[in-house]
C-alpha cells in the first residue's frame, strides 16, 4: 500500500488531536492499543537518532515513545508545547519544537507575516527554553511573486528581530528546506544556497538550517558534497526516500549508510530524524520500517 499524505494537514489534525486511521490505512483498535515492538538493537551511539510525530500519527504520542525506547532511542521531532509534559514523564526528548509558526506557506520571507511570527517566536523561544528545550523550527514562507533577493532581506530582518533573544535563551532557530518542485511550490527557501546565504547575513550559531534530504535529493541532489562543505550551517537533518517519501531502503536512489557516514565525518551531534511515510500497510509493518531506517543510518 502506498499512499503521499500532506504533511500540512497531518500537522494541523495532530495539533487539534483529529487525525485518524486513514494516515496508515485501516488498523484494527487492538493494534492500535499493543503495538508489538521488535526485538531491540544495540546501536553504536555515533548517531542520535529521532523520528517526525506526524509520520507516525496513527499511533498515540504515548505509544510512540514506547517504541522508539524499544528500539533504543529517545527523541521525537515536532511536538509542540502541549505534549512536552508526556515526552519529559516518558524520558524522551523534544529534538525539533514546534507551534511558533503560523504555516509553512506564511513564513518570514514575507514581511506581512513578521508581526505575528515575532509575538509568536517571542512567546516559544520563552518555552522552549524553560523547558530545557534547544531547537524551534521556522519556514521561510512561499515567495507570492517575490524575488528571492527580497525574500532574503525581508527573512532577515524579521528574523534579526528575535535572535537575540534567542541566543540569550539558548534556542535554535531551524529553518527547513523544502522541494519547490513536487511538495510545496513556491517555497521561498527551496535550495540550500538560498539557506545559506540567509545564515551568512545572519550571522549567529543560533540560527541554522534543517537539511531535509529528501527534499534537497529533488531541488539539487549532490547530497554528501553539500554536507561536507556547509555542514557548518545545518543543525538537524530529516530523511526520507526518492522518489515517493517513503521508506530509506533499496527501494529509492538514495543511499543512507553513505550520507550518515559523510554527516558523522562533520562532527554532527544534532539529530538525524526519520520523516519518511511507511508503506506496510501495519503497525507492525511501520513500525518494523522505523527500526530498519535506525539500522541504517546508525554508522
Amino acid at each position: 500500500m502506498t499512499f503521499d499524505p500532506d504533511r500540512r494537514t497531518l500537522l494541523r489534525n495532530l495539533a487539534a488531536g483529529t487525525l485518524s486511521a486513514t494516515a496508515m490505512g485501516t488498523l484494527s483498535a487492538n493494534t492500535l492499543a499493543s503495538p508489538k515492538i521488535p526485538e531491540p538493537f544495540k546501536l553504536k551511539g555515533n548517531i542520535n537518532h529521532s523520528v517526525s510525530r506526524w509520520t507516525y500519527g496513527d499511533l498515540s504520542l504515548e505509544k510512540l515513545c514506547m517504541v522508539i525506547k524499544g528500539l533504543g532511542f529517545a527523541a521525537i521531532d515536532l511536538v509542540g508545547p502541549k505534549d512536552w509534559a508526556l515526552l519529559k514523564r516518558e524520558g524522551v526528548d523534544s529534538s525539533m519544537c514546534n507551534g511558533a509558526e503560523i504555516s509553512l506557506e506564511d513564513g518570514w520571507g514575507d514581511s506581512r507575516f513578521h508581526p505575528q511570527l515575532i509575538d509568536n517566536y517571542r512567546k516559544h523561544i520563552d518555552l522552549v527554553a524553560d523547558a530545557g528545550y534547544r531547537n524551534l523550527i521556522c519556514f521561510s514562507g512561499n515567495a507570492r511573486g517575490m524575488d528571492p533577493e527580497t525574500g532574503l532581506k525581508n527573512a532577515t530582518e524579521g528574523l534579526k528581530k528575535i535572535l537575540s533573544q534567542a541566543e540569550k535563551r539558548g534556542v535554535v532557530l531551524q529553518m527547513e528546506l523544502f522541494n519547490s518542485k513536487i511538495d510545496h511550490p513556491d517555497y521561498l527557501c527551496d535550495n540550500s544556497a538560498w539557506g545559506i546565504e540567509l545564515c551568512k547575513r545572519l550571522g549567529s550559531p543560533n540560527f541554522k538550517l534543517l537539511y531535509d534530504i529528501y527534499h534537497m535529493q529533488i531541488s539539487e541532489g549532490d547530497i554528501i558534497r553539500t554536507i561536507r562543505d556547509h555542514h557548518q550551517y545545518f543543525g538537524h537533518y530529516h530523511t526520507a526516500g526518492v522518489p515517493g517519501r517513503n521508506e530509506i531502503d533499496g527501494t529509492q536512489e538514495l543511499y543512507y549508510p553513505a550520507i550518515a557516514r559523510a554527516i558523522k565525518e562533520t562532527g554532527f551531534n544534532g539529530y538525524i530524524a526519520q520523516e519518511f511515510i511507511p508503506t506496510r500497510g501495519s503497525i507492525e509493518g511501520n513500525i518494523e520500517s522505523l527500526k530498519s531506517a535506525i539500522q541504517i543510518c546508525d554508522v
